[in-house]
C-alpha cells in the first residue's frame, strides 16, 4: 500500500533504457474501475507526459519503474481526463459536503484505490462514484455516511 503523497515527486526511470523519465506530478484516477489510470509527470518531454499504469512496473519508495520508454509512448492506451482528487470537496451522492481528500491509499503493484482519507473521516474505495473538476463524488450508507459500518 502506498500513498499519494508519498507517490508525487517520485522520480520515474525506464528499466530498459536505465534513465529518468521525468517526476511524478500527479495520479490519474479512474473512478468507474477505482484505480489509478496514468500517472502525469513533470520534467518530461512533451510526448511523454503521461503514461498508462499498464506500463508501470513497480512503484517503490524511491522511484517508478517503467518497462521502457517504448511503452510510455502515446496512443498506447486510453486514460480518463485528469482531474485532481488531492484538495478537492468531497461530496455524497445527495450533494452533501465531506469535508476535502487530505491523501487517498492505493495498491502500489494493481493500482486499485483502497482507502480515501478525508478531512471528516475514512471513506473506502468501492463509495467512490465519480471525480470531476468541482467534487470527488461518494456513496452514503442507509445511515446517511459516506464510510464503511464498522
Amino acid at each position: 500500500m502506498m500513498m499519494f503523497s508519498q507517490a508525487l515527486g517520485l522520480p520515474v526511470i525506464s528499466a530498459e533504457e536505465a534513465e529518468q523519465l521525468g517526476r511524478v506530478e500527479s495520479l490519474t484516477i479512474d473512478a468507474r474501475n477505482r484505480r489509478v489510470a496514468c500517472l502525469r509527470l513533470s520534467g518530461a518531454p512533451k510526448h511523454a507526459t503521461t503514461i498508462a499504469w499498464n506500463a508501470v512496473e513497480a512503484v517503490g519508495r524511491d522511484a517508478v519503474i517503467v518497462r521502457s520508454r517504448v511503452s510510455t509512448e502515446p496512443g498506447q492506451s486510453d486514460v480518463p481526463a485528469h482531474h485532481e482528487a488531492l484538495g478537492h470537496r468531497v461530496l455524497t451522492e445527495h450533494g452533501t459536503a465531506h469535508g476535502t481528500v487530505k491523501d487517498i491509499a492505493f495498491d502500489n503493484t494493481t493500482g486499485h484505490i483502497l482507502t480515501l482519507y478525508t478531512a471528516l473521516g475514512d471513506i473506502p474505495a468501492d463509495h467512490l462514484l465519480g471525480l470531476g473538476s468541482y467534487a470527488v463524488v461518494v456513496r452514503v450508507e442507509p445511515d446517511g455516511s459516506p464510510r464503511a459500518r464498522e
